[in-house]
This record gives structure tokens, sequence and C-alpha cells, in this order.
């Protein structure tokens, strides 16, 4: 024998009585334990996502300060004023000073907190702190939580959906950010070449 060949399977002794303590078939798991546990795993996933894109944003709202402040800095020190600038140089000032705003402006909205769009009502399981809210408003928080445990897929896919809706409106602002703040950073030197 060698280490290519195939293991020989275990032989038995046939001696016509059953096997007194035979394996239990093998069942696969429910469809729904299976798409729960993918639901999980989507579920963490885009809550690490969202996790990143707020860090994401928080840095760029950094950077935007830090930029502003050396253009205010370098331009204060020298009693600079926009008005100084011919009208094509005072066009591009102002188009990069608005950039930098709405940067802002977009990053702040990606950070903003973001909430599910519909309501609970009763019979439908939890899928986030707002449902537990309402359904302990309504006193319902017991059968709220019986229906999300017999259906815990409709709860898991009601937040997965919310949540990647939440995931890609903060990527869609940061993106709008991101371009924004490069087209200021890029504009508001070339405003003072032009002159």
């Amino acid at each position: 024998m060698t280490a290519t060949d195939p293991v020989p399977a275990p032989t038995t002794a046939t001696t016509g009585t059953p096997d007194p303590d035979p394996a239990p078939p093998r069942t696969p798991s429910p469809p729904t334990a299976a798409r729960a546990q993918l639901c999980e795993r989507l579920l963490a996933d885009l809550r690490t996502e969202i996790a990143r894109a707020d860090s994401k944003a928080a840095v760029l709202v950094a950077a935007l300060g830090i930029t502003a402040g050396v253009f205010s800095g370098l331009l204060a020190g020298r009693n600079w004023s926009p008005d100084t600038l011919s009208g094509a140089g005072a066009a591009v000032w102002w188009a990069g000073t608005s950039a930098l705003a709405f940067s802002l402006f977009s990053l702040l909205l990606a950070v903003l907190p973001r909430y599910r769009s519909g309501t609970w009502v009763q019979g439908q399981p939890l899928s986030y702190f707002g449902d537990i809210r309402r359904a302990v408003r309504a006193g319902r928080l017991d059968a709220a939580l019986a229906d999300t445990e017999a259906d815990p897929v409709a709860g898991l896919t009601a937040a997965l959906t919310e949540t990647s809706r939440i995931a890609w409106r903060k990527h869609q602002w940061i993106r709008a950010g991101l371009i924004a703040f490069c087209t200021g950073t890029l504009l508001l030197p070339a405003s003072l070449l032009i002159g």
C-alpha cells in the first residue's frame, strides 16, 4: 500500500445480527435554519460595512477641516480676499468653496442616523430597536417576541433589507462628498493661479 492508494473501507463481520448501536440517520437541517444563518452572516457583514462607512466619513470630515484650516490660515495671514481675483478666478474660487461646502453637507448626511421607513404592527416580527419600542408602547412585546421566535427568518430578512438600504445610502453620500472634496481641493488653488 502506498501513500496514494485509497484507504480501504473497514470490514465488518456479517453475522446476520443488526448493529446494536447504529448511527442515527443524518437529517439535513431545515432550510429556514440555513437561511437564518445566512441572513445573520449577511447582517453582520452589513453592520461592519456601515461602521466602516461611518469611519470613512469621519476621516473625510477631518481632512476637510484641515484643508479649510490650511487655506484660511494661508490667506488670512496675507490680508487676502476673493475680491482681488479676476472674474474667472473668482468664479473658480466660489465653485471650489461651494464644492467644499457640499462635501461637508454630504459627509454629514453619511453619518446621519437612519431608521427603518416602515412601522411595526402586531403580527410582524421585530427587526430593530424601533420595532421593540413600538411593541412596548402597544403593550405587545411578549406577543411580538413570540412572533419573532416563530418566524425568525422574516425578522432577519426585514432587518437585512433595511440595513442594506442604509449602507447603500451612506456609500452614496460618501462618494458624493469625496468627489466634491477633491473638486474643491483642486479648484481653490487653481483660482489663485488664475488670479
